[in-house]
């Protein structure tokens, strides 16, 4: 299994240095189903958005890395809602089981995404109705541990989206490899999210899916109740900087002249909006109580406004579990105009059966 394993990882790394793309993009507003990109639970939310290397019993990591599908998820179910910018509402339900007879650990979630009211008005600015704007995603997906250290895992992924009186339906899948040393608490994680296409178009153009490449590792501290993560996103496209007009310097030439580049190194910061830094406190018996931190490097440069500074890219939350639930609150600040509460409650089953 090893050799099959080194010629995966392999393989996917050089699809990765294959695909990458040596030009300035921005990463919002190039693909449809962007809410599949979003966090689905609390949990997340407050560790930058992103969480791939952790594998413990929460059924709500499966959605970003399903070979984080483990036994002792066997009966769990998680609820989460989240209050989104103005009146937007999303949220992602899930449940997962273990099937000792085939040594697989399966899930089912769905997310949901719905946009509030949007006024449908005429070229005068009469207004005639409401505009309905909805997202649902259906996930299915299962793991298998390959050896005690390395495991599998695959999801699979209907998406439709409703924006007034257009329609778009997508199929999309996760596939991830995990590597978990429990004795020296470290995992790594390889995940390809949202691969796949669209089913049924807006209208005659297709469009793509917000597919991702990413990275993480955690580790949790020997003598302190604390891990950290680092996630590595968009690794299959090098330039996700932006070059904002707004920031060139004075010195531009206006005819046929280059453009100078924004103060600071363009290079370091364009590196460093790869990446998002978790992490998380594991206080009390079991792990009852909980305190996370994260930082979203790229939400921070993309959402912030110039000349004001503001905590966008910061996100933070505690989880604390009474008698059989656990309960988590996730806060993440987007822009000086606000930010995004997240609320999830999880309990397993089986603890009432």
């Amino acid at each position: 299994m090893k050799p099959v394993l080194r010629f995966g990882l392999f393989a996917v790394f050089a699809l990765c240095l294959l695909a990458t793309d040596s030009q300035a993009q921005i990463t919002g507003g190039q693909q449809v189903f962007k809410f599949l990109t979003l966090p689905p639970s609390a949990r997340i939310t407050g560790l930058g958005g992103m969480q791939i290397a952790v594998q413990d019993d929460d059924v709500a990591f499966a959605a970003t890395n399903p070979a984080t599908l483990n036994p002792s998820m066997d009966g769990r179910l998680v609820f989460n809602h989240n209050f989104f910018l103005s009146d937007i509402q999303h949220g992602y339900a899930a449940f997962a089981m273990y099937l000792p007879k085939v040594n697989f650990t399966v899930h089912g979630g769905l997310q949901y995404m719905n946009y509030g009211d949007i006024p449908q008005a005429d070229e005068f600015g009469n207004i005639q109705g409401k505009v309905k704007a909805s997202e649902t995603a259906f996930t299915i997906g299962g793991a298998r541990q390959l050896s005690p250290r390395f495991s599998l895992g695959l999801n699979l992924r209907f998406a439709v989206s409703t924006l007034d009186v257009y329609q778009s339906s997508a199929l999309a899948s996760d596939a991830g490899i995990l590597y978990a040393d429990t004795a020296r608490k470290f995992t790594a994680a390889l995940v390809l999210r949202n691969a796949g296409t669209q089913l049924s178009s807006f209208d005659e153009r297709r469009e793509d899916l917000p597919f991702d490449l990413q990275f993480g590792i955690s580790k949790r501290l020997r003598y302190l109740p604390f891990r950290i993560t680092i996630i590595a996103h968009h690794l299959h496209q090098w330039q996700i900087r932006y070059d904002d007009p707004s920031l060139q310097s004075n010195q531009t030439l206006l005819f046929g002249g280059d453009q100078q580049s924004s103060s600071g190194n363009a290079d370091l910061d364009n590196f460093f909006r790869h990446f998002i830094f978790s992490g998380e406190f594991l206080l009390g018996r079991n792990e009852a109580f909980r305190i996370r931190l994260g930082y979203n490097h790229l939400r921070k440069k993309e959402l912030s406004v110039q000349n004001y500074r503001s905590l966008a890219g910061f996100s933070g939350g505690v989880g604390i579990r009474i008698s059989r639930f656990r309960i988590d609150v996730g806060y993440a600040s987007y822009h000086l105009a606000g930010g995004v509460i997240h609320f999830g409650v999880g309990t397993n089953l089986k603890d009432f059966f």
